[in-house]
């Protein structure tokens, strides 16, 4: 009898379920757990393959009928932000973000509740308890951090921290290749600071700083309204069946 190798990863298949994103559609995903010391290595070769993380879980689409979901990363050392991209920057000038260790903190639950209450009020997060939250931070055994978007004070040219007011938080792996937001919420009473945008056009700058070619912002969903903003970020690049195809 043939034996799996032991650092093999063993993948699995969830059931059918409504889809979240295309009224009448459902989904399928094929997933893996992520643990160990080779984790990481593993987190970077199935998110160059299309998959996504979710605490220690890797997964992907599977569906049956349906291929929408489309992998984007940005071609962060090209990039150039259109006009109404550089006035978002300057209305943020006064925002810094601090990357911390994977930790929770009740500040950024609360942010966190406000921000699904108002954004997201019936998606499949919206019941998550505070300790829901911690594991969604702490469960990783690859390099995350979660950023904290304040605003600046006196001695951030010095600390490189912000002060006062949570406005918004990223959590974010770091790979050999790029950073891949697994997922950011801000406060959604601020719509005038367009907080999303921003702190994907901030993780930009920081791949670029770091010299990493790409920033990975997940599926974006053809047909779906809320994955349009994915698109803007140009170039890019869109995973198709032979590959990672340039979109300019």
């Amino acid at each position: 009898m043939t034996q799996q190798p032991k650092h093999s990863p063993q993948f699995f298949l969830t059931a059918a379920s409504p889809c979240p994103y295309l009224p009448g559609e459902y989904e399928r995903k094929v997933f893996t757990h992520l643990v160990g010391d080779k984790a990481p290595e593993l987190n970077d070769l199935l998110t160059q393959g299309g998959f996504r993380r979710s605490q220690n879980i890797a997964y992907r689409p599977a569906c049956e009928t349906c291929r929408a979901c489309v992998s984007v990363r940005i071609l962060a050392q090209e990039f150039e932000p259109t006009r109404n991209m550089k006035r978002i920057l300057k209305r943020n000038a006064d925002l810094i973000g601090t990357a911390n260790t994977a930790e929770p903190s009740s500040e950024q639950y609360s942010l966190f509740r406000t921000y699904l209450d108002a954004r997201h009020s019936r998606g499949g997060m919206s019941d998550m308890t505070v300790l829901d939250y911690a594991m969604m931070i702490e469960d990783t055994h690859v390099s995350t951090e979660v950023i904290e978007y304040r605003r600046r004070g006196p001695d951030s040219f010095v600390t490189g921290k912000g002060e006062g007011e949570l406005m918004a938080v990223a959590l974010t792996d770091r790979m050999a290749d790029g950073l891949s937001m697994v997922y950011s919420f801000y406060n959604p009473q601020l719509h005038d600071r367009s907080l999303g945008t921003f702190m994907i056009l901030d993780h930009i700058r920081r791949a670029r700083s770091a010299g990493l070619p790409h920033v990975y912002l997940g599926y974006w969903v053809n047909g779906s309204q809320k994955m349009e903003y994915k698109v803007r970020f140009k170039p890019q690049e869109h995973l198709g069946p032979t590959g990672w195809d340039r979109v300019d």
